[in-house]
């Protein structure tokens, strides 16, 4: 089977998901998706320490938690679906390609949810994490990326200007129509960046994971 990643860049709540293999070394998008990571899509979930920040604070641990567990079973099942349909074409999917934002770690959720910035960024990291775990359940390999970093770190290694790295990713969706925004392109590059270092030799014989 051809090797093959999916790319995640993570919103509130959602995710883009782009899955890329190589044919001849050259990228090709094999399938495009838009996640949800939550079962009811409102504010309430979408921005799970802002709504943990009117709780108390045992109420809010437990109900963040919740949502974390929820994007987490979400995102397993996208993956094993996702892993089945390509299998089902010939492709193996073996890496996880993740941007991340550039911030500090978090502190522990007392201070968190003192400090309205750093509830913005933790709800972020939430889905992050839970896309993260995740992956890593299915047995995938994950890379991660500085999301300000993507265009440089692929213009060093496939060789290119920085606006023809973002040229081929804008050209990649063309197949696809509406949406092919900066979510696609960007997911799409994170994967492609996934793809180019060495095969994963211990993925050759395991499945995604079932739970």
């Amino acid at each position: 089977m051809k090797r093959a990643a999916v790319g995640f860049r993570v919103h509130s709540g959602w995710s883009a998901l782009v899955a890329v293999s190589l044919d001849k070394n050259k990228p090709i998008v094999l399938r495009r998706q838009r996640v949800h990571l939550i079962k009811t899509f409102s504010y309430t979930f979408r921005q799970p320490y802002h709504t943990g920040k009117r709780m108390g604070f045992a109420d809010a641990a437990a109900f963040i938690a919740g949502v974390r567990t929820e994007a987490e079973e979400l995102a397993c099942a996208a993956l094993r679906a996702m892993d089945g349909e390509l299998k089902e074409r010939g492709y193996q999917l073996e890496r996880a390609a993740l941007l991340l934002a550039s911030g500090r770690p978090l502190p522990e959720l007392q201070k968190i949810l003192q400090s309205h910035a750093l509830i913005h960024t933790a709800d972020g990291e939430l889905f992050r994490e839970a896309l993260r775990t995740a992956s890593t359940r299915c047995g995938l390999r994950v890379i991660s990326t500085i999301e300000r970093e993507l265009l440089e770190r692929g213009a060093e290694v496939f060789s290119l200007r920085k606006p023809v790295v973002l040229r081929r990713a804008t050209e990649l969706g063309k197949g696809f129509g509406a949406p092919w925004t900066q979510d696609q392109k960007f997911a799409t590059l994170a994967a492609w960046l996934a793809l180019s270092g060495s095969p994963d030799r211990r993925r050759k014989s395991q499945p995604v994971a079932r739970a």
